[in-house]
């Protein structure tokens, strides 16, 4: 072969012959080149059109990458003694080791940097530490003409956002890892002794030294979460915690020990409850790590979808059910998979006084009407009262009603994302066909088809590329990249399409709150089906949850199209708001996304790595604008 190119080039006789040949060699050359290096062409419908071709298609055409090295080991937490202090990371704050990595690159220097002047401030106030702008609008709550339905607890968003940076508690401590973090935490990360005291007696919280700790109990508790749990699933065995039973929704959750308890069993709990007198139990249920959100049942939807959840549960939740007509209860309703339950523990369930009849009664009288059944009603060893309820599988018992109250929704009142929507008076109509099916048991329901999945002929095939898609990508990039994995327990995906990212991620100690904003397809009931939780959000608005809740942040071709509807500083503002000291921006998106998004980082003095233009990773430091 190679006497005959030579014999070609010296004589020059056959030019056509050796033009061919020369092009051949070109193409194959490009070829090998192009296949070592990340490809992104794959049509997934869920991404707007104009990110559809960047997206992968060839899922073998990842690069081989070497072993990684082990993990940098978890050190003891640094103490930050005063914000005024905190403009240099804390001694113990290690930078991880980037040798072995997968090519990843100190990124944004002058020469390929979007060129900010950012001049950030220090947030004044003492409120400012625990700000959430939706739900710390003063000047709106005070505005209120009525607070009957908790209207003061819902999002009441500022028309802008001041650009300032959150101050950090002082003492402020690197988070107690997971699964520690579950019965203690550092009491400087939330130093709020309220609720010790108010609930001491019953076992809630207990100051203890520089902890908090959980000793498990609870107003229905009395012998304990664990016992409590079991004692559910005693009393009806069908429930099957962690196979049959999977995603739970905990109303009034305190500080979401049922919900932490039951990650035991398998079973993914989304714990739930209003900012109020109780104050920042929500944040202790982040900072131990447990999945948890600030929301309300008040004149408006919860922000998840119809179907959802397998099970709800309420102990002593001081939520009216039957009020309006029965509109909370109708709400249960629309979130609860048809066969799904509703446990609910409550004084009306197991007293006999004149008030709490007459909330059992008009119990009766609202579950009747939905056609839910009663399944199971009993007492436990301590006194406490249980009653569960099913939701029907099927409209026959609608059908069969004397009167049409509550009516079934009509299409126009049931196509509506749940997002700033009011409640409804109806009842909505039961999926039919393949949607009405009950998931498969876990772990299997995680990579089955979801019943709720497009009937399209191809949705079941796109649904399967995605899942593996995310595999690769977690396995063969996420892993490789500079994030100290030792550390992440609170994931939330940005746009989390079907899911894949928190799927791929299952086998590690985290959890994942996938968010499919309200601009992009309505993907939501399918992370559902799959045995995940998550939520629908604007980024453009700020998220209802406590500042540093999140260990890991993780977006996928989120901010090419973000920057049509808002300014990205306020985006990344709200990002660093709700991110932990220390924490992590895992993105994937465009070039030019990832030059702007890296150079407003770098502005924030964030350490900021990339990966083929499209990857980065940026850590949030322990820097803050000095007052």
């Amino acid at each position: 072969m190679t006497n005959l190119f030579e014999s070609l080039f010296k004589d020059r006789k056959s030019p056509v012959i050796f033009t061919l040949f020369t092009l051949l060699i070109c193409v194959m050359t490009l070829f090998v080149a192009n296949t070592s290096t990340f490809t992104t062409s794959d049509p997934i419908s869920f991404y707007p059109d104009d990110i559809k071709a960047q997206l992968p298609l060839e899922h073998d055409a990842l690069p081989v990458l070497p072993d990684s090295k082990d993990q940098q080991e978890h050190r003891a937490p640094p103490v930050l003694p005063d914000s005024k202090d905190q403009q240099e990371p804390p001694k113990d704050h290690q930078e991880l080791p980037h040798e072995g990595l997968l090519h990843w690159e100190k990124a944004f220097d002058n020469n390929v940097s979007v060129d900010l002047n950012m001049n950030w401030k220090l947030c004044k106030g003492a409120v400012m530490v625990d700000y959430m702008p939706c739900l710390d609008n003063l000047k709106a709550i005070k505005a209120l003409k009525s607070r009957r339905h908790m209207e003061h607890r819902e999002r009441h968003c500022p028309k802008s956002v001041p650009r300032c940076l959150l101050p950090l508690p002082k003492g402020y401590k690197v988070k107690v890892a997971w699964p520690k973090s579950r019965d203690m935490i550092w009491y400087d990360n939330v130093p709020h002794p309220k609720l010790v005291e108010y609930k001491k007696e019953q076992n809630w919280v207990v100051k203890t030294g520089e902890y908090l700790v959980f000793p498990g109990g609870g107003t229905q508790f009395k012998e304990g979460v664990n016992h409590y749990i079991n004692f559910i699933e005693k009393t009806l065995p069908a429930i099957q915690w962690g196979k049959n039973i999977r995603v739970v929704l905990d109303a009034g959750c305190g500080v979401a020990s049922f919900g932490g308890y039951l990650l035991d069993k398998n079973v993914i709990t989304m714990s739930f409850a209003p900012k109020d007198e109780h104050e920042a139990q929500i944040q202790f249920a982040l900072e131990r790590g447990i999945p948890a959100t600030l929301s309300v049942i008040g004149t408006q939807k919860l922000t998840f979808p119809d179907n959802g959840f397998d099970l709800i549960h309420c102990a002593r939740c001081r939520v009216h059910w039957d009020a309006d007509g029965g509109k909370p209860l109708y709400e249960l309703n629309r979130i609860l998979r048809p066969g799904g339950y509703f446990a609910w523990s409550a004084t009306p369930v197991y007293r006999n006084d004149e008030r709490d009849q007459k909330v059992w009664n008009a119990m009766v009288t609202v579950t009747t009407n939905m056609c839910w059944t009663v399944v199971a009603k009993t007492f436990d060893s301590s006194g406490i009262g249980l009653v569960i309820y099913q939701k029907p599988i099927s409209s026959s018992c609608y059908e069969k009603r004397k009167k049409n109250n509550p009516p079934i929704c009509k299409n126009n009142e049931r196509n509506q994302i749940s997002w700033y929507t009011r409640l409804s008076s109806c009842l909505i109509p039961l999926p039919v066909d393949d949607a009405a099916r009950w998931p498969v048991s876990w772990p299997n329901r995680l990579t089955s088809i979801p019943p709720s999945l497009s009937s399209q002929v191809d949705a079941g095939n796109m649904f399967d590329k995605d899942t593996k898609h995310w595999s690769r990508i977690v396995s063969d990039i996420y892993m490789e990249a500079p994030i100290n994995w030792s550390t992440v327990r609170n994931v939330m995906d940005m746009n989390a399409g079907y899911g894949g990212f928190a799927a791929a991620l299952i086998d590690r100690p985290v959890w994942v709150m996938n968010v499919v904003p309200i601009d992009m397809p309505d993907t939501l009931t399918v992370i559902f089906d799959r045995g995940l939780i998550g939520t629908y959000h604007d980024w453009c608005e700020s998220l209802s949850t406590y500042p540093r809740t999140y260990d890991l942040i993780h977006s996928s071709f989120l901010f090419k199209n973000l920057d049509k509807r808002c300014d990205i500083v306020d985006v990344v503002v709200e990002i660093d708001r709700i991110l932990r000291p220390d924490g992590y921006l895992l993105v994937q998106d465009s070039m030019e996304g990832i030059r702007k998004l890296g150079s407003i980082l770098n502005t924030l003095h964030w350490s900021v790595t990339s990966y083929q233009n499209q990857f980065l990773v940026g850590r949030k430091s322990f820097w803050r604008p000095k007052p």
